[in-house]
């Protein structure tokens, strides 16, 4: 009793130090022996920074730690000492303040000019969400790659990208911006960004510095409401929500902002537990953190009685003072549009609020991202302000994307192999989206033209000459607060004769829907995730008249279709069913490569689809219960309103044109070490008749540790492509970094037993087997 006493007694104080916000991040020696090398120090850089910031005045220090945006910056600003730009994007004006900069302020430091490029500058690939329904990383790094190449060629040398934020919160707009619900899938995809944007040297003058974000669990606010508060263990933190961004620092991201929520009550702009103790005594970053948008003013408390204003509202520090000394003292380095450490850096230095060395790290890290992004050498775009145009949109940037957007692409229905259609037969496209160019961009779209996308109608009329087209009815493209009424975006149609028309006047129908790109991105959450307007009744009426149909889905976010899916026509067959996601500047011609079978499509779901809302959050990664759900038991964890436990969609589901088989599940060794490995292979067999991709997925189990483990845990994953007919066999390793996992003070733990092992080609995976941790 006495040791279950002291147990207790840990446990209670650790739960006091996490409720502050001051654990320790203790480091356990199984993670210790898990750390990468980060690169060496570089020996020549540090030098010239000693020098630079011995020279420095305090207000010169102070301005390298403002960032502000476009619309904020003068000449005068730019003279003084300026760091950082954001959103300036017009390749005239950077090149002009650079040249204040580098020739007019005292000691010559360049600026960095940063932007959200998120997936794409000009040339927009598919949005965050359906590069991991790709499943293959390659799709990350091309964009990224791309990205960097254009938006450097203006002058931009810094990314606010990728968002990493794993989440299981379809409402929540920005869950178009990440990869979905895994930890693993996530994990894969940032590093791939990262790697995209900065190459081996993002010194290189067409590539940049990858700035990591939002550090961190920005992507689990409550209601999935944006900017909303975050509350969670300490484990399930590192465990689901942390490791995306370790894979990106390891793959050498060296810069990271801090997002607007608050975690466990503390902004993350305000923790020096994740800023500090996590992300650059952890784990050894000595980049620099830039405050996501005026996060630093909205950690004061607002005024009593005033509505809040946007600038305020988390109610951690007192005044503009208290507030810029608290994101420094947490570790936060650049402040952005807020000026809090530039207005009262003096101050809080001299009543020492803030110490100089915490100033001098902070400008140290600035300067050392400038050393190594090149600027010093060649603080200027290689191209003139009028040479820049001719840098866009090149050819293999767009082929890039229109492979991208069809690999995206996942195919949720095809019953009687309505898909793929014959193109020499006469296609009628019919739906709100259908003439769309706006709408394919996404809800990032760079610096793209709605003129520079293809819409759909456009694809599959070149490939299917003579197609028609009928709109249905007509969403609305609007930011602005909408009433709360079923016709609020638009498609308020009760019949839609000339879409009936056109699909009787045609062979096949390609009937698009879905939501706006205005309906996801940030700020842009919704209470219902169903189809908008009357647009289901809109389906119902089309795929009525018996004609074949492939219902194509433009989406921000898992949908709830529970009333709709299953929509059958009493005299033709029921309709095929593909999530094209915001494919980008090649929508068109990339759906109707899909759709005509010149591509088989191969994705796979990051993020489960619920039949409806109030499943949410469901995902395929989720902790067991005493009372598993049974949807026929009354006491078990279940709704009594809904007849499955399961989403309508999981994690990882997609079917092909061809069909494939999963067998011969192999370990190489049924024991291992904690400090060991084992592998594990499995055959993946194309069965059907059409050359095709599978994903290759390998889940794991750890069924008794110390605290619950999720029922399955992505480890590994690999897309292959098979010819009719063909076998290949798929290998992962699996070490103490996969069977590990943490504890609730954030210590990487290693316990012996068993682990079970699942392969297939979704989170149903039933290929078998165990091994076990000695």
């Amino acid at each position: 009793m006495k040791k279950h006493a002291w147990v207790i007694a840990l446990a209670l104080v650790a739960a006091c130090l996490v409720a502050g916000g001051v654990v320790a991040a203790t480091q356990s020696s199984d993670e210790q022996a898990l750390q990468p090398t980060r690169p060496p120090v570089n020996h020549r850089i540090e030098a010239k920074i000693n020098r630079l910031v011995a020279q420095m005045t305090l207000k010169e220090k102070l301005e390298q730690l403002t960032l502000l945006p476009d619309f904020m910056v003068t000449d005068a600003e730019v003279r003084n000492g300026l760091g950082s730009v954001l959103s300036l994007t017009d390749p005239a004006q950077i090149r002009h303040y650079q040249e204040i900069a580098v020739n007019e302020s005292r000691l010559h430091i360049p600026l960095l000019f940063a932007f959200d490029t998120i997936h794409g500058f000009r040339t927009i690939f598919p949005e965050p969400l359906g590069e991991a329904a790709s499943f293959d990383p390659n799709v990350g790094q091309t964009e990224a790659h791309y990205a960097a190449r254009e938006a450097a060629a203006v002058g931009l040398k810094q990314t606010y990208a990728p968002m990493v934020d794993v989440s299981h919160e379809p409402r929540w707009g920005r869950i178009s911006e990440g990869s979905g619900e895994d930890p693993y899938l996530g994990s894969v995809m940032a590093a791939a960004k990262v790697k995209g944007f900065q190459g081996n040297d993002y010194s290189a003058q067409d590539k940049q510095v990858a700035s990591v974000k939002h550090f961190a669990a920005y992507g689990q606010p409550e209601g999935g409401r944006d900017y909303n508060t975050t509350d969670m263990s300490i484990r399930r933190l590192w465990d689901f929500y942390l490791p995306p961004f370790k894979a990106a620092v390891d793959a050498g991201a060296d810069t990271a902002m801090c997002s607007f929520n608050s975690i466990n009550g503390r902004p993350g702009c305000a923790s020096h537990y994740l800023m500090t103790d996590v992300l650059k005594n952890r784990w050894g970053f000595d980049g620099f953190v830039e405050s996501d948008w005026a996060a630093v003013a909205e950690t004061r408390a607002c005024p009593p009685k005033n509505p809040p204003s946007g600038d305020c509202g988390h109610g951690t520090s007192a005044d503009g003072p208290d507030a810029a000394a608290q994101a420094l003292n947490a570790g936060m380095d650049s402040e952005m549009t807020s000026t809090f450490i530039r207005d009262f850096g003096e101050q809080l230095v001299s009543s020492g609020g803030v110490s100089m060395h915490r100033i001098n790290d902070a400008v140290r890290r600035i300067l050392r991202v400038k050393f190594r992004a090149g600027l010093f050498d060649h603080p200027f775009s290689p191209y003139q302000p009028g040479e820049t145009e001719a840098q866009m949109m090149k050819p293999d940037a767009v082929a890039a994307a229109r492979d991208a957007g069809s690999r995206t692409m996942v195919l949720l229905k095809n019953p009687d192999n309505v898909l793929p259609f014959d193109r020499s037969k006469k296609t009628a496209v019919i739906g709100p989206l259908g003439k769309d160019q706006h709408d394919m961009l996404g809800p990032w779209w760079g610096k793209s033209r709605d003129e520079d996308a293809v819409s759909p109608f456009d694809g599959i009329n070149s490939q299917s000459p003579g197609a028609t087209f009928a709109q249905g009815c007509q969403l609305s493209n609007t930011d602005e607060i909408t009433p709360a009424h079923p016709d609020a975006e638009g498609c308020s149609n009760t019949s839609f004769p000339d879409a009936v028309a056109a699909a009787n006047a045609a062979d096949q129908v390609v009937l698009t829907v879905g939501e706006t790109r205005e309906m996801g991105g940030e700020a842009e959450s919704r209470s219902n995730i169903d189809l908008p307007g009357n647009q289901e009744e809109l389906i119902r009426e089309v795929v009525a008249t018996g004609k074949p149909v492939a219902i194509v889905l433009f989406n921000n976010r898992p949908l709830a279709l529970e009333n709709i899916i299953d929509a059958k026509s009493a005299s033709g067959p029921a309709p095929a069913w593909l999530d094209a996601w915001f494919p980008g500047v090649q929508a068109g011609n990339s759906l109707a490569d899909v759709v005509f079978g010149k591509v088989n499509p191969g994705g796979k779901l990051p993020a489960s689809f619920p039949y409806r809302v109030g499943q949410v959050p469901i995902y395929y990664n989720h902790e067991p219960t005493g009372r598993p759900c049974s949807p026929t038991f009354k006491y078990n964890s279940r709704y009594r309103d809904l007849l499955s436990c399961d989403p309508l969609f999981k994690f990882g589901y997609g079917l092909s044109y061809t069909t494939f088989k999963v067998s011969n599940l192999q370990l190489s060794s049924h024991s291992v070490s904690r400090w060991g490995s084992v592998r594990v292979s499995m055959d993946v067999t194309n069965t059907g008749s059409r050359s095709g991709d599978d994903v290759a997925q390998l889940y794991i189990h750890d069924p008794v540790a110390s605290l619950s483990q999720p029922v399955r845990r992505l480890r590994g994953f690999q897309r292959v492509t098979l010819e009719p007919g063909e076998t290949k066999t798929v290998t992962f390793t699996l070490d103490r970094s996969d069977f590990g996992f943490y504890d609730n003070f954030g210590r990487f733990v290693v316990e012996p037993g068993e682990i079970d092992v699942f392969g297939g080609d979704s989170s149903d995976a039933d290929q078998t087997d165990s091994f076990t941790v000695r």
